[in-house]
């Protein structure tokens, strides 16, 4: 037991376990050890968009859509999105997409409860998209009334 007691063993020690929990911190971050991240890139959004056929649910408000959106992105508003569930198939993928990614967490944990089986969350929102250079879309009132029915 007197190598415990040595300095560099002890430094030892200490530099270990604050390496692992600086190790561990990015896992706790997106959502933990052995769960599924929610959280996804706008590389790997596009990807799952084009295999897997994911759907795309802005949950802005509808102005912040009409200024500019996911091209293929369909508009829910977060105030109605519980009401308009039936609509949304609970086996596709659907990937949310608010402004900075964290009102869109929240509906995320709203859309599993609901038995949804693959909800994602874009992260850092429209504006990681644009700033990865994406193409927006602008809509007019008439493709707006369009993709709300």
């Amino acid at each position: 037991m007197d190598f415990l007691f040595y300095q560099n063993t002890i430094y030892f020690l200490a530099f270990a376990l604050v390496s692992g929990i600086m190790l561990a911190i990015p896992n706790f971050r997106k959502g933990g050890f052995g769960g599924q991240s929610n959280m996804l890139s706008t590389k790997e959004a596009v990807q799952m968009a084009n295999k897997s056929a994911a759907i795309f649910i802005d949950i802005r408000s509808a102005e912040e859509y009409k200024n500019g959106s996911i091209p293929q992105a369909r508009n829910i508003p977060l105030d109605e999105l519980e009401e308009k569930t039936a609509s949304l198939s609970k086996s596709k993928p659907i990937i949310l997409v608010c402004n900075m990614g964290r009102t869109a967490q929240k509906a995320a944990t709203n859309l599993k409860k609901l038995n949804f089986e693959e909800v994602h969350v874009l992260s850092g929102g429209i504006s990681a998209w644009t700033q990865d250079g994406l193409p927006l879309k602008k809509h007019t009132a008439a493709t707006q009334r369009k993709q709300n029915r």
